[in-house]
This record gives structure tokens, C-alpha cells and sequence, in this order.
């Protein structure tokens, strides 16, 4: 679901019985939920409007979603090293960079490139 340039994360809650959701790429913890979809979209515009208005009245920027797109500028060599390791490991560029950017946030960086550069 997306409304107003935010998008939803729902999921079924078998304890609540009933669709539970919240606000997905930002930080801010925003939930609410539902027992239709009908329901839950607008429990999801209602969220969203909710925070809209809130952070107005304290004076607060809104976040941003974010998009899940990323544009890096990086070195050529560095950039065939990512592309050797992706088919290294058996995985396209991004799978590869989702599991190591995800295991460097998780404190398991471990990334099997061998990067020489000339100096």
C-alpha cells in the first residue's frame, strides 16, 4: 500500500486475529490495524496523516521514506572487485550488496574480495 510517497508494511497478527501494519522506511514507529483491507488502507492513510500532523504541530520534519534505491559512486577497480564477488558467491550485484551491506549492519562483515589498486 502506498499513500501520500509512504508505504505500508502488513502483516497477519494470529494473537490479535487481524491485519497489524506500519510505516515502512523510516525510523519513526507508526502502526495501526485492521480486519479488512479496506480496513487496514484506511488505518494506514489515517497513520499516515496522524504523523503528517503531528510532527507539523511539534515542529518536527517529517521523515522520508526511503526508496530501497541506492546510487553509489564508486572506483572502476572497486567496482569490478563488487561485480567478481557477486559471481563469486553466486549471487547478482544486488543480492550480494543487500547480504553484505545487511551482515556489516548485523557486525558479521565479512566480504571475500581480493582489491588490488594501483598506487
Amino acid at each position: 500500500m502506498k499513500y501520500k510517497n509512504y508505504s505500508a508494511h502488513i502483516e497477519y497478527s494470529e494473537e490479535d486475529v487481524c491485519l497489524v501494519g506500519h510505516i515502512a522506511g523510516i525510523t519513526d514507529i507508526i502502526g495501526f490495524h485492521g480486519d479488512t483491507i479496506p480496513e487496514i488502507q484506511q488505518a494506514f492513510e489515517e497513520a499516515v496523516d496522524d504523523y503528517l500532523e503531528t510532527c507539523q504541530r511539534i515542529n518536527k520534519q517529517p521523515q522520508q521514506p526511503c526508496s530501497g534505491e541506492l546510487q553509489l559512486r564508486i572506483p572502476p577497480d572497486i567496482h569490478v572487485a563488487i561485480v567478481q564477488a557477486a559471481k563469486a558467491s553466486g549471487k547478482n550485484v544486488d543480492q550480494w550488496a543487500i547480504d553484505t551491506f545487511s551482515n556489516a549492519l548485523n557486525g558479521n562483515a565479512q566480504v571475500d574480495v581480493t582489491l588490488t589498486r594501483d598506487t
